[in-house]
This record gives structure tokens, sequence and C-alpha cells, in this order.
């Protein structure tokens, strides 16, 4: 494992907000505060710094606004786009006059009132789905070019989406304290008629009671997810690619025995997504992203590591708060790596590469930190055959084991309390100051996969 801090011009030393790989290529899409969409080659460096390096290739431009969340399709022949405004712009990959392939706008999907802050396709790339300030979730008909539904429950900025990859499910998280999961119930529009994609609200989590531990007693419930305070406009939530669980990210917690209040992400079984089944602890900064390795490996050799999951296989991904970057794995509670001090301001999104080579983290002072993982480092690839995925796809949660839960509350939220601010105001309310200084000394922390850590830091929980 290595990298660090690429100190390049990525964005004209604005804001870099959000990154992708492409799933073929392995080209990297960044977009910032410059209004631009701009690829990059990345590849290992064999120099003495031998740090990943990333080349400028070309830029996209058609955006008047601050670009805030952009994904290829699963097939990677569209990118999607979102900015300020309510812009989503879809491009795709088209043959030139010199027979090569180039970026070119393909559509602009108007119908967002305000700013785009993430979007997720659906597994087939047939649908994407949408989150902005403007306090709805569009879900778009890509073959169709239109809005397909929307989804406006929300009473606050809608700042996270993700669409399960079975199919089932999509999942949105905002700043009105809601993490809401849809159900898709086909309907029934005419005699013989189905709308194969039509999605219902199916559970709002927002608070829950406390752990209970040995010295406190029963408390009362708290808020699961931060408020509108939080210093961030992302909250990236993600589904693991076997689709067994969701991992949210923003998540707090109190102790009853105690005033502190804990940063949290919070992971939900598919068999029950009604309520948090383990709490995994933050840092001391808010957790603000979260995106699952596409490459499942084989479980390890190491029988006396502690776990919460029971899966034949292991599922790596990465956590980002507001200043570091964490790396677990399903079969142990410890972290594989934690990576500080990268950056100078917060970050904004996480990448990985499709060959699960490269970890890419953007943040706000400019700059981009890339992560390369060595042949075989995370482990060996686990092959799921057509047989098996079929069953798993109906049974995959059946393998995660979660302790007992405390009931989860579900809460009508008054509208009136939150606060609504003007997206043109953000930028002077809630950014973070940037400086762009010399990059910061960064911390690594890196545990062997073949021993039991010596210390147990920041470990996921069952809640009780």
């Amino acid at each position: 494992m290595k990298g660090g801090t690429v100190q390049i011009n990525w964005h004209d030393t604005q804001p870099v907000l959000t990154l992708d790989f492409h799933p073929e290529s392995g080209f990297l899409a960044t977009g910032g505060n410059d209004h631009d969409i701009k690829i990059w080659v990345v590849e290992s460096d064999s120099s003495e710094k031998n740090l990943p390096t990333a080349s400028y290739q070309n830029s996209l431009s058609y955006h008047s606004s601050a670009v805030n969340a952009l994904r290829f399709s699963p097939s990677g022949e569209y990118l999607a786009s979102g900015a300020d405004g309510g812009e989503l712009i879809l491009w795709k990959l088209q043959p030139n006059n010199e027979g090569q392939s180039a970026w070119k706008v393909h559509k602009s999907l108007q119908f967002h009132r305000k700013d785009v802050l993430d979007l997720e396709w659906s597994p087939d790339g047939s649908y994407l789905i949408t989150g902005s300030v403007d306090n709805s979730c569009i879900i778009w008909d890509i073959n169709k070019v239109s809005v397909h539904q929307i989804l406006d429950a929300h009473l606050h900025y809608v700042q996270g989406v993700a669409w399960d990859p079975l199919g089932q499910f999509v999942s949105s998280i905002s700043s009105d304290r809601t993490c809401r999961i849809y159900a898709n119930k086909p309907l029934n529009k005419s005699k013989g008629n189905f709308d194969k994609l039509h999605f219902v609200c199916q559970h709002t989590l927002t608070k829950c009671e406390p752990p209970i531990t040995d010295d406190s007693n029963k408390g009362a419930k708290t808020h699961l997810f931060h408020d509108e305070t939080l210093p961030s406009f992302f909250r990236r939530l993600a589904w693991s690619p076997d689709g067994s669980f969701l991992l949210v990210p923003a998540g707090v917690c109190k102790y009853p025995s105690t005033t502190e209040t804990i940063n949290t992400a919070y992971i939900l079984s598919r068999r029950d997504l009604s309520r948090p089944s383990i709490q995994l602890p933050g840092a001391s900064k808010a957790i603000v992203a979260i995106r699952f390795c596409p490459v499942i490996f084989t479980l390890l050799n190491n029988s006396n590591s502690e776990t919460l999951f029971k899966l034949p296989y292991r599922v790596i991904f990465a956590v980002a708060t507001l200043n570091s970057l964490y790396i677990y794995d399903t079969q142990s509670l410890a972290p594989i790596a934690i990576f500080a001090g990268l950056h100078y301001a917060a970050i904004t999104d996480i990448s990985w590469s499709m060959d699960a080579k490269y970890l890419a983290v953007s943040s706000r002072d400019g700059y981009c930190t890339i992560i390369e993982f060595e042949n075989d480092e995370l482990g060996q690839a686990y092959k799921i055959s057509e047989e098996k995925k079929t069953v798993q796809e109906s049974e995959a949660i059946s393998k995660v084991e979660v302790e007992k839960e405390d009931k989860m509350e579900i809460d009508n939220i008054n509208g009136d309390n939150l606060v609504r601010e003007n997206s043109n105001d953000k930028n002077k309310n809630n950014e973070i100051k940037e400086e762009i200084l010399t990059q910061p000394k960064s911390t690594v922390t890196v545990r062997d996969n073949n021993n039991k850590p010596a210390k147990k830091r920041i470990m996921p929980i069952a809640i009780n």
C-alpha cells in the first residue's frame, strides 16, 4: 500500500468536489468549483517518490456552476454530472472525426430547481437517481430521457442517494436528520400494463433509543443523524456490492451516562432495513462519504479475528470523515488502514477503481489523494458462480449475523423547525475555509491482515 496527496493543479486550486473511476478504461474523472470536469490517467510511478501519478487528458466544459457529483454508468457508456442550480448533464462516449472516442453532451436533464448534490445509477444503467437542495429525489428514465418518478418526502436538502445493486431498493439521506428506504413495488397502471419501476417509502430512520451500558438506564430516544449544521454538503451513503447491507454516514450517537457525542456510521441489514444493526464509530469528525470496493475477496486464514459478519467472503469499504480516511473489511473489527492529515480542508468524495488497485479521495483544499494497492495486497478475488448468484440475490443478508436491537421510532418531523437556506448563500455560510498551503504531513496506520491487532480502535459494535 502506497500513496499520498498528488500535488498538481487539479481544478485551478479550487475545491475538488467529486470524482469517479471509469469502469472499463480506468480513467479518473473529477469535478470541482471551476465548473469543469477533468479526465485523468492514473498510473504507478517508478521514481524515488514511488507514488501514483495523475496525468491530465482533457476537460469536459459545459456546466455553468460548481460540479457536485459525477458517476459513470455501469457499462461506462455514459457519464452523469450534477451541479449547482439544478444542472444535470448526461455525457456519452462517442467517436470523433479522428477515429477516437470523446465525451460529448448527450442530454441536459432539467427538472431540479436547486443544486444537485448526489446521484447514482441503477444496476442496469437504465435509470438514474439524483438528490437535490430542493428537498427531492428524482428517478430519471435514461432511455426516454425524462422524469420517471419524484420522491419528495424529505423536508430539507437531500445530500446522498444510493441504488441497491440487486435493484429492489433506493435510499436517500437528508439534512432533515432522516434516512429513507424506498422499495420497488410495480404499479398496475391498467389491465395488463405494469410500471416495472415504482418506489414507495418503506422505512424512515430518524430516532432510536441509545445503547444501554452497565451503569446506565434506558434513555430517551435520540436522533440518529447530524442536523443541517454539519459542515458538509455531502452525506454519500452506499450499498455493499452484494446488496447485503447499506452503510449510512453522518451518524451521531449519545450514551445516557455521558454528554459526549460520538460520530458514527450505521450499517443496515437487508433483512431489516427499519433500524441500524451495527454502529461503526468514527473519529473526532463527522463521517461524510462511504464507498465500497467493487471487488469481493476470499476470506483470510485468520480464524482468531473477531467479526460481526458471517459472510463466505470479505467485503472492503472506505469511510471518509471530514479529515481522515478509514478502510475496513467485514472479517475484522479494526480498520485495515487509517489515513490522517491528508488534507487541510474537508474530504468530499471517494472512488475505487474497478480492479481495486486505486482508491482516490477528493478534498475542498483543491487536491486529491490517490492510494495504490499492490497485487493481491487486499486478498484474492472471490468469484461468485452464476448459480450461486441467483440464490444470493434473494438471500444475501441471511449470511450477516447481528444481535437483537431495540425498537426504532419512526417520527414525523416538523418542517417548520428546519432551517432553510438559499442555495446561493451556501458558500458564504457553510463552506469550509480553504487555505492552499504546503500539503500537510499525512499519518498512515496499517494493520497486517495476518495478525490480530494489538489494540482495538474505532470498533464497530452491534446495537443492543
